[in-house]
């Protein structure tokens, strides 16, 4: 069963968030506390949006995925960019991180976004695998940056 999140979700969500983040190897990267997951999914202006995956039979949350909306100037429609999807490793293989992803198809269907993306990190071979199952395929042809920490306030920062 996939549900949209509660504010009553956020510490399992924060807890998932960095079991996530161990599985990918930077545990030591997570800044982000509760209140501001609570302030981004839940406040006066939400900058994402939460989905979790609870198993059939003993309604434990088992997953989530967290997502905002992106805009595509070729396309002049929005699309959804997936930031985490995460399947705690005892419940994998059931089922639970193609619902999650059908769930942010349909809303894309029904909405009339027109993509859905994501990254994955290049030695993930197992959701890889998975993706293009899907018939998801990547997009060699572009490489992502990113300004972040010192670099970021270096180039933000107003000149004297």
């Amino acid at each position: 069963m996939i549900r949209t999140a509660t504010p009553a979700d956020v510490p399992l969500i924060h807890t998932l968030v960095r079991e996530l983040a161990a599985y990918e190897k930077a545990a030591d990267e997570v800044k982000a506390t509760e209140e501001q997951l609570r302030e981004a999914l839940f406040g006066e202006r939400p900058a994402a949006f939460a989905h979790l995956a609870q198993d059939d039979e003993s309604g434990e949350v088992v997953g989530f995925c967290l997502w905002f909306l992106t805009f595509s100037t070729w396309r002049g429609a929005c699309g959804i960019y997936l930031e985490d999807l995460y399947v705690r490793p005892e419940a994998r293989g059931a089922g639970h991180g193609k619902a999650l992803l059908a769930e942010l198809a349909r809303i894309c269907v029904e909405s009339g976004y027109e993509r859905l993306e994501w990254a994955v990190l290049n030695w993930n071979e197992p959701s890889i695998n998975f993706y293009k199952s899907l018939g998801a395929r990547p997009q060699d042809e572009w490489t992502v940056y990113r300004l972040a920490d010192d670099a970021l306030t270096a180039l933000g920062s107003p000149r004297p």
